[in-house]
Protein backbone atom coordinates (compact mmCIF):
# COMPACT_ATOMS: atom_id res chain seq x y z
CA UNK A 1 0.00 0.00 0.00
CA UNK A 2 1.32 3.44 -0.87
CA UNK A 3 2.08 5.82 1.97
CA UNK A 4 -0.22 8.77 2.26
CA UNK A 5 -1.32 11.53 4.56
CA UNK A 6 -5.02 12.01 5.19
CA UNK A 7 -6.70 14.56 7.41
CA UNK A 8 -10.42 15.05 7.98
CA UNK A 9 -11.99 17.65 10.25
CA UNK A 10 -15.70 18.01 10.92
CA UNK A 11 -17.37 19.45 14.03
CA UNK A 12 -14.13 19.20 16.01
CA UNK A 13 -13.69 15.53 15.20
CA UNK A 14 -10.46 14.59 13.50
CA UNK A 15 -8.73 11.65 11.90
CA UNK A 16 -5.04 11.88 11.10
CA UNK A 17 -3.33 8.98 9.38
CA UNK A 18 0.26 9.16 8.21
CA UNK A 19 1.47 5.79 7.07
CA UNK A 20 5.06 6.82 6.40
CA UNK A 21 5.70 6.88 10.15
CA UNK A 22 2.61 4.98 11.27
CA UNK A 23 1.21 7.98 13.09
CA UNK A 24 -2.51 7.53 13.73
CA UNK A 25 -4.84 9.71 15.74
CA UNK A 26 -8.56 8.89 16.06
CA UNK A 27 -11.04 11.11 17.83
CA UNK A 28 -13.87 10.80 15.36
CA UNK A 29 -17.14 9.68 16.88
CA UNK A 30 -17.90 6.02 16.31
CA UNK A 31 -21.25 6.69 14.67
CA UNK A 32 -19.69 9.19 12.26
CA UNK A 33 -16.76 6.92 11.48
CA UNK A 34 -19.00 3.99 10.68
CA UNK A 35 -20.83 6.07 8.09
CA UNK A 36 -17.76 7.95 6.91
CA UNK A 37 -17.50 6.39 3.42
CA UNK A 38 -21.15 7.13 2.66
CA UNK A 39 -21.04 10.65 4.05
CA UNK A 40 -17.69 11.83 2.79
CA UNK A 41 -17.01 9.92 -0.39
CA UNK A 42 -16.80 6.17 -0.72
CA UNK A 43 -14.14 6.57 -3.41
CA UNK A 44 -11.77 8.56 -1.22
CA UNK A 45 -8.46 6.83 -0.58
CA UNK A 46 -9.06 6.43 3.15
CA UNK A 47 -12.57 5.06 2.64
CA UNK A 48 -11.28 2.54 0.14
CA UNK A 49 -8.55 1.47 2.53
CA UNK A 50 -10.86 0.84 5.45
CA UNK A 51 -13.56 -0.78 3.35
CA UNK A 52 -10.99 -3.06 1.76
CA UNK A 53 -9.62 -4.22 5.07
CA UNK A 54 -12.90 -4.30 6.99
CA UNK A 55 -11.30 -3.17 10.22
CA UNK A 56 -12.45 0.40 10.74
CA UNK A 57 -14.42 -0.40 13.86
CA UNK A 58 -11.44 -2.10 15.46
CA UNK A 59 -9.16 0.83 14.76
CA UNK A 60 -11.55 3.32 16.25
CA UNK A 61 -12.31 1.25 19.29
CA UNK A 62 -8.68 0.98 20.32
CA UNK A 63 -8.33 4.72 19.60
CA UNK A 64 -5.80 5.91 22.13
CA UNK A 65 -3.77 2.71 22.11
CA UNK A 66 -1.22 3.50 19.42
CA UNK A 67 0.19 0.02 18.98
CA UNK A 68 -3.19 -1.70 19.10
CA UNK A 69 -4.55 0.63 16.45
CA UNK A 70 -1.61 -0.16 14.26
CA UNK A 71 -2.02 -3.90 14.45
CA UNK A 72 -5.74 -3.74 13.83
CA UNK A 73 -5.07 -1.59 10.79
CA UNK A 74 -2.81 -4.37 9.56
CA UNK A 75 0.17 -2.04 9.56
CA UNK A 76 2.37 -3.53 12.25
CA UNK A 77 2.53 -6.45 14.65
CA UNK A 78 1.04 -6.27 18.11
CA UNK A 79 3.46 -7.41 20.74
CA UNK A 80 2.70 -10.33 23.02
CA UNK A 81 -0.64 -11.12 24.56
CA UNK A 82 -0.27 -13.82 27.17
CA UNK A 83 -3.60 -15.61 26.94
CA UNK A 84 -3.40 -17.33 30.26
CA UNK A 85 -2.77 -15.93 33.72
CA UNK A 86 0.78 -16.64 34.74
CA UNK A 87 0.24 -19.20 37.48
CA UNK A 88 3.98 -19.73 37.60
CA UNK A 89 4.36 -16.29 39.18
CA UNK A 90 5.00 -16.22 42.91
CA UNK A 91 2.55 -13.34 43.32
CA UNK A 92 -0.13 -15.37 41.55
CA UNK A 93 0.27 -18.26 43.98
CA UNK A 94 0.33 -15.89 46.94
CA UNK A 95 -2.90 -14.18 45.90
CA UNK A 96 -4.68 -17.50 45.42
CA UNK A 97 -3.26 -19.20 48.51
CA UNK A 98 -6.05 -20.98 50.38
CA UNK A 99 -8.65 -19.91 47.82
CA UNK A 100 -10.82 -22.32 45.89
CA UNK A 101 -10.29 -21.70 42.18
CA UNK A 102 -13.89 -20.88 41.35
CA UNK A 103 -14.20 -18.82 44.53
CA UNK A 104 -11.37 -16.72 43.12
CA UNK A 105 -13.24 -16.42 39.83
CA UNK A 106 -16.30 -15.13 41.70
CA UNK A 107 -14.32 -12.47 43.58
CA UNK A 108 -13.95 -9.31 41.42
CA UNK A 109 -11.10 -7.93 43.53
CA UNK A 110 -9.07 -11.14 43.23
CA UNK A 111 -9.82 -11.40 39.49
CA UNK A 112 -8.66 -7.83 39.03
CA UNK A 113 -5.43 -8.42 40.92
CA UNK A 114 -4.64 -11.63 39.03
CA UNK A 115 -5.32 -9.87 35.73
CA UNK A 116 -2.95 -7.03 36.58
CA UNK A 117 -0.04 -9.14 37.84
CA UNK A 118 1.34 -10.11 34.41
CA UNK A 119 1.15 -6.45 33.34
CA UNK A 120 3.30 -5.43 36.29
CA UNK A 121 5.87 -8.09 35.47
CA UNK A 122 6.00 -7.87 31.66
CA UNK A 123 5.47 -5.08 29.08
CA UNK A 124 2.44 -6.70 27.48
CA UNK A 125 0.16 -4.82 25.12
CA UNK A 126 -3.16 -6.10 26.42
CA UNK A 127 -4.67 -7.81 29.45
CA UNK A 128 -7.12 -10.70 29.49
CA UNK A 129 -9.53 -10.88 32.39
CA UNK A 130 -8.89 -13.65 34.91
CA UNK A 131 -11.79 -16.08 34.73
CA UNK A 132 -12.57 -19.53 33.33
CA UNK A 133 -14.62 -20.85 30.43
CA UNK A 134 -16.48 -23.21 32.77
CA UNK A 135 -18.38 -20.45 34.54
CA UNK A 136 -21.08 -20.99 31.89
CA UNK A 137 -21.81 -24.64 32.82
CA UNK A 138 -21.89 -23.43 36.43
CA UNK A 139 -24.47 -20.81 35.45
CA UNK A 140 -26.56 -23.64 34.00
CA UNK A 141 -26.58 -25.30 37.41
CA UNK A 142 -23.77 -27.85 37.04
CA UNK A 143 -21.38 -28.46 39.91
CA UNK A 144 -17.68 -28.23 39.06
CA UNK A 145 -14.65 -28.77 41.25
CA UNK A 146 -11.08 -27.84 40.36
CA UNK A 147 -8.98 -30.70 41.71
CA UNK A 148 -5.17 -30.52 41.99
CA UNK A 149 -3.53 -32.75 39.43
CA UNK A 150 -6.82 -33.41 37.62
CA UNK A 151 -8.21 -30.05 36.67
CA UNK A 152 -11.97 -29.48 36.37
CA UNK A 153 -14.21 -32.32 37.54
CA UNK A 154 -18.00 -32.52 37.06
CA UNK A 155 -19.39 -34.89 39.73
CA UNK A 156 -22.59 -35.35 37.70
CA UNK A 157 -21.86 -34.97 33.98
CA UNK A 158 -24.52 -35.23 31.31
CA UNK A 159 -24.93 -38.89 30.35
CA UNK A 160 -28.09 -39.01 28.25
CA UNK A 161 -30.33 -36.41 26.57
CA UNK A 162 -32.73 -36.79 29.49
CA UNK A 163 -30.08 -35.10 31.64
CA UNK A 164 -30.58 -31.87 29.72
CA UNK A 165 -33.69 -31.40 31.84
CA UNK A 166 -31.40 -30.93 34.84
CA UNK A 167 -29.99 -27.75 33.32
CA UNK A 168 -31.66 -24.42 33.91
CA UNK A 169 -34.01 -23.74 31.02
CA UNK A 170 -33.39 -20.01 31.29
CA UNK A 171 -30.23 -18.44 32.69
CA UNK A 172 -30.27 -14.92 34.11
CA UNK A 173 -26.80 -14.01 32.84
CA UNK A 174 -26.56 -10.82 34.88
CA UNK A 175 -27.43 -12.64 38.09
CA UNK A 176 -25.34 -15.76 37.47
CA UNK A 177 -22.29 -14.17 35.82
CA UNK A 178 -22.44 -10.61 37.08
CA UNK A 179 -19.28 -11.20 39.10
CA UNK A 180 -17.35 -11.43 35.82
CA UNK A 181 -18.83 -8.14 34.65
CA UNK A 182 -17.91 -6.48 37.95
CA UNK A 183 -14.36 -7.81 37.66
CA UNK A 184 -14.06 -6.38 34.15
CA UNK A 185 -15.31 -2.95 35.21
CA UNK A 186 -12.98 -2.86 38.22
CA UNK A 187 -10.02 -3.94 36.11
CA UNK A 188 -10.73 -1.34 33.44
CA UNK A 189 -10.59 1.35 36.11
CA UNK A 190 -7.34 -0.03 37.52
CA UNK A 191 -5.70 -0.30 34.09
CA UNK A 192 -6.56 3.36 33.52
CA UNK A 193 -6.27 3.18 29.75
CA UNK A 194 -2.72 1.81 29.64
CA UNK A 195 -3.69 -1.27 27.62
CA UNK A 196 -6.95 -2.74 26.31
CA UNK A 197 -8.77 -5.40 28.32
CA UNK A 198 -9.89 -8.62 26.64
CA UNK A 199 -12.90 -10.67 27.70
CA UNK A 200 -13.44 -14.27 26.64
CA UNK A 201 -15.65 -17.33 26.60
CA UNK A 202 -15.49 -20.97 25.72
CA UNK A 203 -17.19 -21.99 22.49
CA UNK A 204 -20.28 -24.24 22.57
CA UNK A 205 -18.63 -27.48 21.44
CA UNK A 206 -15.75 -27.12 23.90
CA UNK A 207 -18.15 -26.44 26.79
CA UNK A 208 -20.30 -29.40 25.70
CA UNK A 209 -17.29 -31.74 25.87
CA UNK A 210 -16.60 -30.82 29.49
CA UNK A 211 -20.25 -31.15 30.44
CA UNK A 212 -20.49 -34.67 29.00
CA UNK A 213 -16.98 -36.01 29.63
CA UNK A 214 -17.04 -34.78 33.22
CA UNK A 215 -13.65 -33.12 32.85
CA UNK A 216 -10.68 -33.31 30.54
CA UNK A 217 -10.39 -36.17 28.07
CA UNK A 218 -7.88 -37.35 25.49
CA UNK A 219 -10.52 -38.77 23.13
CA UNK A 220 -13.74 -36.85 23.83
CA UNK A 221 -15.42 -40.14 22.92
CA UNK A 222 -18.43 -39.65 25.20
CA UNK A 223 -19.17 -36.22 23.76
CA UNK A 224 -18.57 -37.40 20.19
CA UNK A 225 -20.90 -40.34 20.75
CA UNK A 226 -23.65 -37.78 21.34
CA UNK A 227 -22.91 -36.23 17.95
CA UNK A 228 -23.37 -39.56 16.18
CA UNK A 229 -26.16 -41.08 18.27
CA UNK A 230 -27.99 -37.99 19.53
CA UNK A 231 -27.50 -35.20 16.96
CA UNK A 232 -30.82 -33.51 17.78
CA UNK A 233 -30.04 -33.38 21.50
CA UNK A 234 -26.51 -32.21 20.69
CA UNK A 235 -27.81 -29.29 18.67
CA UNK A 236 -30.30 -28.48 21.40
CA UNK A 237 -27.47 -28.16 23.92
CA UNK A 238 -25.24 -26.23 21.51
CA UNK A 239 -28.06 -23.78 20.79
CA UNK A 240 -28.67 -23.27 24.50
CA UNK A 241 -24.98 -22.60 25.12
CA UNK A 242 -24.83 -20.20 22.17
CA UNK A 243 -27.69 -18.11 23.54
CA UNK A 244 -25.92 -17.75 26.89
CA UNK A 245 -22.54 -17.04 25.28
CA UNK A 246 -23.89 -14.20 23.16
CA UNK A 247 -25.54 -12.52 26.14
CA UNK A 248 -22.40 -13.12 28.20
CA UNK A 249 -20.13 -11.51 25.59
CA UNK A 250 -22.39 -8.49 25.18
CA UNK A 251 -22.40 -8.12 28.96
CA UNK A 252 -18.61 -8.16 29.01
CA UNK A 253 -18.45 -5.33 26.49
CA UNK A 254 -21.04 -3.35 28.46
CA UNK A 255 -18.85 -3.85 31.52
CA UNK A 256 -15.77 -2.55 29.72
CA UNK A 257 -14.15 -5.32 27.67
CA UNK A 258 -12.43 -3.87 24.60
CA UNK A 259 -11.98 -7.12 22.68
CA UNK A 260 -13.46 -10.62 22.91
CA UNK A 261 -11.92 -14.04 22.39
CA UNK A 262 -13.84 -17.28 21.77
CA UNK A 263 -11.94 -20.46 22.66
CA UNK A 264 -12.85 -23.59 20.71
CA UNK A 265 -10.08 -25.47 22.46
CA UNK A 266 -11.39 -28.95 21.61
CA UNK A 267 -11.93 -28.41 17.89
CA UNK A 268 -9.09 -30.79 17.10
CA UNK A 269 -11.01 -33.90 18.12
CA UNK A 270 -13.57 -33.23 15.38
CA UNK A 271 -13.22 -34.24 11.76
CA UNK A 272 -13.93 -31.67 9.04
CA UNK A 273 -17.57 -32.70 8.62
CA UNK A 274 -18.27 -32.79 12.36
CA UNK A 275 -16.65 -29.38 12.74
CA UNK A 276 -18.79 -28.04 9.90
CA UNK A 277 -21.94 -29.44 11.52
CA UNK A 278 -21.40 -28.96 15.25
CA UNK A 279 -18.86 -26.16 15.72
CA UNK A 280 -18.57 -23.73 12.84
CA UNK A 281 -22.27 -22.76 12.62
CA UNK A 282 -22.28 -21.78 16.28
CA UNK A 283 -19.00 -19.86 16.01
CA UNK A 284 -20.52 -17.89 13.13
CA UNK A 285 -23.73 -17.31 15.04
CA UNK A 286 -21.81 -16.03 18.05
CA UNK A 287 -19.89 -13.43 16.03
CA UNK A 288 -22.93 -12.31 14.05
CA UNK A 289 -25.36 -12.09 16.95
CA UNK A 290 -22.85 -10.47 19.29
CA UNK A 291 -22.17 -7.71 16.78
CA UNK A 292 -25.89 -7.27 16.12
CA UNK A 293 -26.77 -7.08 19.81
CA UNK A 294 -23.95 -4.65 20.54
CA UNK A 295 -25.33 -2.40 17.83
CA UNK A 296 -28.90 -2.74 19.11
CA UNK A 297 -27.75 -1.89 22.64
CA UNK A 298 -25.90 1.20 21.45
CA UNK A 299 -22.55 -0.30 22.41
CA UNK A 300 -19.39 0.04 20.37
CA UNK A 301 -18.21 -2.84 18.24
CA UNK A 302 -15.06 -4.55 19.48
CA UNK A 303 -12.57 -6.86 17.77
CA UNK A 304 -13.43 -10.54 18.08
CA UNK A 305 -10.84 -13.34 18.10
CA UNK A 306 -11.54 -17.01 17.46
CA UNK A 307 -9.14 -19.79 18.45
CA UNK A 308 -10.04 -23.27 17.21
CA UNK A 309 -7.13 -25.44 18.26
CA UNK A 310 -5.93 -27.98 15.66
CA UNK A 311 -8.71 -27.10 13.20
CA UNK A 312 -6.32 -26.32 10.35
CA UNK A 313 -8.71 -27.80 7.82
CA UNK A 314 -11.20 -25.05 8.70
CA UNK A 315 -8.95 -22.00 8.47
CA UNK A 316 -10.59 -20.78 5.27
CA UNK A 317 -14.01 -21.00 6.92
CA UNK A 318 -12.81 -19.44 10.18
CA UNK A 319 -11.35 -16.49 8.29
CA UNK A 320 -14.84 -15.81 6.92
CA UNK A 321 -16.78 -16.49 10.13
CA UNK A 322 -17.09 -12.85 11.20
CA UNK A 323 -14.02 -12.59 13.45
CA UNK A 324 -11.30 -10.01 12.97
CA UNK A 325 -8.53 -12.25 14.32
CA UNK A 326 -7.90 -16.00 14.00
CA UNK A 327 -5.66 -17.61 16.61
CA UNK A 328 -3.28 -20.41 15.61
CA UNK A 329 -1.74 -23.26 17.55
CA UNK A 330 1.89 -24.23 17.00
CA UNK A 331 1.30 -27.16 14.63
CA UNK A 332 0.86 -25.17 11.42
CA UNK A 333 3.43 -23.25 9.40
CA UNK A 334 2.80 -19.50 9.29
CA UNK A 335 3.09 -19.47 5.50
CA UNK A 336 0.41 -22.15 5.21
CA UNK A 337 -1.91 -20.26 7.55
CA UNK A 338 -1.41 -17.08 5.52
CA UNK A 339 -2.19 -18.94 2.34
CA UNK A 340 -5.41 -20.41 3.70
CA UNK A 341 -6.73 -17.20 5.23
CA UNK A 342 -5.57 -14.76 2.56
CA UNK A 343 -5.61 -11.19 3.78
CA UNK A 344 -9.05 -11.48 5.34
CA UNK A 345 -8.03 -11.57 9.01
CA UNK A 346 -5.21 -10.83 11.41
CA UNK A 347 -3.39 -13.95 12.61
CA UNK A 348 -2.39 -14.56 16.23
CA UNK A 349 0.15 -17.08 17.47
CA UNK A 350 1.83 -19.44 17.32
CA UNK A 351 4.98 -20.37 19.26
CA UNK A 352 4.91 -23.77 20.94
CA UNK A 353 4.43 -23.05 24.67
CA UNK A 354 6.96 -25.77 25.46
CA UNK A 355 9.62 -23.66 23.75
CA UNK A 356 9.61 -21.80 27.08
CA UNK A 357 11.59 -24.72 28.48
CA UNK A 358 14.47 -23.91 26.11
CA UNK A 359 17.37 -21.60 26.89
CA UNK A 360 16.90 -17.85 26.65
CA UNK A 361 19.07 -17.79 23.52
CA UNK A 362 16.98 -20.50 21.87
CA UNK A 363 13.75 -18.71 22.80
CA UNK A 364 15.00 -15.56 21.09
CA UNK A 365 15.96 -17.50 17.96
CA UNK A 366 12.55 -19.21 17.87
CA UNK A 367 10.79 -15.86 18.19
CA UNK A 368 12.94 -14.37 15.44
CA UNK A 369 12.04 -17.18 13.04
CA UNK A 370 8.36 -16.88 13.94
CA UNK A 371 8.22 -13.15 13.25
CA UNK A 372 10.14 -13.55 10.00
CA UNK A 373 7.69 -16.24 8.90
CA UNK A 374 4.55 -14.27 9.74
CA UNK A 375 5.78 -10.82 8.82
CA UNK A 376 4.60 -7.77 10.70
CA UNK A 377 1.42 -7.06 8.78
CA UNK A 378 -1.85 -8.36 10.26
CA UNK A 379 -0.07 -10.30 12.96
CA UNK A 380 -0.25 -10.58 16.76
CA UNK A 381 2.74 -12.31 18.32
CA UNK A 382 1.65 -14.89 20.86
CA UNK A 383 2.02 -18.44 22.01
CA UNK A 384 0.12 -21.23 20.30
CA UNK A 385 -1.67 -22.09 23.55
CA UNK A 386 -1.49 -21.40 27.29
CA UNK A 387 1.48 -21.43 29.64
CA UNK A 388 2.12 -24.25 32.09
CA UNK A 389 2.58 -23.80 35.86
CA UNK A 390 6.19 -25.02 35.93
CA UNK A 391 7.45 -22.53 33.34
CA UNK A 392 10.14 -20.09 34.42
CA UNK A 393 8.78 -16.52 34.47
CA UNK A 394 12.20 -15.30 33.37
CA UNK A 395 11.80 -17.29 30.16
CA UNK A 396 8.40 -15.69 29.63
CA UNK A 397 10.15 -12.35 29.99
CA UNK A 398 12.72 -13.47 27.42
CA UNK A 399 9.90 -14.26 25.00
CA UNK A 400 8.36 -10.82 25.46
CA UNK A 401 11.72 -9.06 25.06
CA UNK A 402 12.53 -11.06 21.94
CA UNK A 403 9.21 -10.15 20.34
CA UNK A 404 9.80 -6.47 21.07
CA UNK A 405 13.32 -6.63 19.69
CA UNK A 406 12.62 -8.47 16.47
CA UNK A 407 9.30 -6.80 15.66
CA UNK A 408 10.99 -3.41 15.94
CA UNK A 409 13.85 -4.58 13.73
CA UNK A 410 11.36 -5.94 11.20
CA UNK A 411 9.68 -2.56 10.99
Amino acid sequence: MESFFFRFINNNNIIIIYFDTFLLVFTLKFSDFRTFPAKYGEHSVIAQYFQGNGIAEIALHFGVSHLCVRVCLAVISLRPLIRRSLNSLAEFRETRAGQDFFASCRNPEICCELTLQPLRRFPLDAAIIFSDILVIPQALGMEIRMEPGRGPVFPEPLQTPDDLQKLKSKVDVEEELGYVFRAITLTRHKIAGKVPLIGFTGAPWTLMTYMIEGGGSNTMSKAKRWLYQQPTASHRLLHQLTDIIVEYLVGQVAAGAQALQVFESHAGCLGPQQFADFSLPYLKEISQRTKQELKSAGLEQVPMIVFAKDAHYALEDLSQAGYEVVGLDWTIRPQEARGRTGNRVTLQGNMDPCAMYASVADIEETVKRMIEAFGCRRYIANLGHGLYPDMDPEHVGAFVSAVHKHSEQKN
